[in-house]
């Protein structure tokens, strides 16, 4: 049987991802705006962390409904994604808090609502669960593309 993330390894590596692509954006910057050699690392690292982002905000609903987050805690860890490195601070903090666990709830408990069902629907099959997460990371990149930069 092949081994599959627990909430707490799959929001780790989407909080460390997160902040790795930070420290690549601001490099970039860095030797856009400071050294003003290049503006491809903007460019690059830039898109990378824009993906990054956008998948740790998607983790981060997953497992306050998987969970069972209260809104204030979802909502600060929406927010973490903002500040560089913010996410990493914030999953130790939801580690210490008990918000993340070694087990999916939804994989076995029977989901209340409809929001719960989608997401055991996702949990309960892994590998639609994945398309449906790279679809939702492509089509909100591209929105955010089309919307443009923040300014």
């Amino acid at each position: 049987m092949k081994s599959r993330p627990t909430p707490r390894t799959l929001y780790r590596t989407a909080a460390v991802a997160e902040a790795i692509t930070w420290a690549l954006l601001l490099t970039g910057m860095f030797l856009k705006y400071v050294t003003e050699t290049t503006e491809l690392g903007v460019q690059v690292f830039g898109m990378v962390h824009g993906v990054v982002f956008i998948a740790y905000c998607l983790a981060t609903v997953l497992l306050a409904v998987d969970q069972r987050w209260p809104l204030g805690r979802l909502a600060l860890g929406l927010v973490a994604a903002v500040p560089p490195f913010a996410t990493v601070p914030f999953e130790r903090y939801a580690e210490r808090s008990g918000l993340l666990g070694d087990e999916w709830r939804l994989r076995s408990e029977a989901p209340r609502g409809a929001i719960e069902k989608v997401t055991a629907w996702l949990l309960r099959r892994p590998a639609q669960g994945l398309l449906v997460a790279v679809v939702a990371v492509a089509g909100l990149t591209g929105v955010a593309l089309v919307v443009g930069p923040p300014a």
